[in-house]
């Protein structure tokens, strides 16, 4: 049955649970992080744009492998360029944790897991649409390069991460590492909003400017063995990609949620590839339009934090 799949499950929910805070935070301290898969344009018009990186790798012998920063739920547009793209691939790695054995759905088949009915439910607030409904995962060049659910939860649970131990993790970090907000979110912007004519636009809005801090924050998750929800994870996908190369593949997409990407990287990096080219997909435009109401955000400038006095 469809309701046993649970797609993109637990990345998609910790990051919405993540990306929902109320501020967007400043750029991540450590500089391996730095680099950014995904991130949001302002317009200085009242708008902006959530934006997905595709970064090229090359190797030595001519391989090259694209990561494709995945946005789980966007326009159609986004969704229709990057099918255009994936046929070009000789093979496309996506990421999916299902039953061990069992086929993934076709786009006339819907999981009612509660994840995915929130995920609808997202993408019918925002205007948007899912993944699963707009990505043919049985095309012929589809490979799947994740863990199954049932070594999923085998290792989450030999390591005791849970979806609220992880979310833990990621507090105390922040706790111990302090990131001073960039931007916050006011209740009276929040009320305008919601009571927009254009609410759709405007919750977008919010939203995506908070999605440009993911990476950090996933970063967060990992503790120092890593950990199932990314690093695990990512390993299936190196493993999947051998595998590919292995039977001759040249030309090669990994297509992952954002917060995986930095460590996909370096993963690569221990490969012998190396960056050559980063292509930014809008996945999201909320652009004023004629007849749109624009709302004016509050930026407030980062404060620097008193340095910490020794104990007499």
């Amino acid at each position: 049955m469809i309701a046993r799949y649970r797609p993109l499950f637990p990345s998609v929910l910790c990051l919405l649970l993540i990306a929902a805070s109320a501020r967007a935070a400043a750029p991540a301290p450590a500089k391996e992080h730095s680099e950014k898969f995904i991130r949001f344009v302002e317009d200085d018009e009242g708008g902006g744009r959530l934006e997905a990186a595709i970064t090229t790798f090359r190797n030595a012998d001519g391989v090259v492998v694209h990561l494709v920063s995945a946005v789980h739920v966007a326009e159609n547009k986004y969704y229709q360029n990057l099918t255009r793209t994936f046929a070009t691939y000789d093979a496309l790695l996506y990421e999916m944790i299902k039953p061990k054995d069992v086929a993934v759905p076709d786009l006339s088949q819907r999981s009612d897991s509660m994840l995915s009915m929130f995920q609808r439910l997202l993408k019918d607030v925002l205007e948007l649409e899912f993944q699963l409904d707009a990505i043919n995962y049985t095309a012929r060049n589809f490979v799947h390069a994740d863990l199954d659910a049932e070594t999923f939860l085998r290792l989450q649970e030999e390591r005791g991460e849970s979806m609220m131990a992880l979310l833990l993790r990621v507090m105390l970090n922040e706790m111990a590492n302090p990131q001073k907000p960039a931007q916050e979110v006011s209740l009276i912007e929040l009320l305008a909003a919601f009571t927009s004519p254009d609410r759709a636009r405007h919750l977008k809005l919010i939203l995506g400017r908070q999605f440009e801090d993911i990476e950090s924050k996933i970063a967060g998750l990992e503790g120092p063995n890593g950990s199932v929800l990314v690093s695990e994870r990512d390993k299936a996908a190196i493993a999947a990609l051998k595998n590919t190369m292995a039977k001759g593949k040249k030309t090669i997409g990994i297509f992952y949620g954002a917060a995986h990407m930095p460590d996909l990287s370096r993963r690569l990096a221990d490969l012998g590839f190396k960056p050559v080219a980063k292509e930014w997909r809008v996945a999201w435009d909320m652009t004023p339009r004629e007849g749109d109401v624009v709302i004016k955000v509050v930026k407030k400038k980062p404060t620097t934090q008193p340095a910490a006095r020794p104990a007499p």
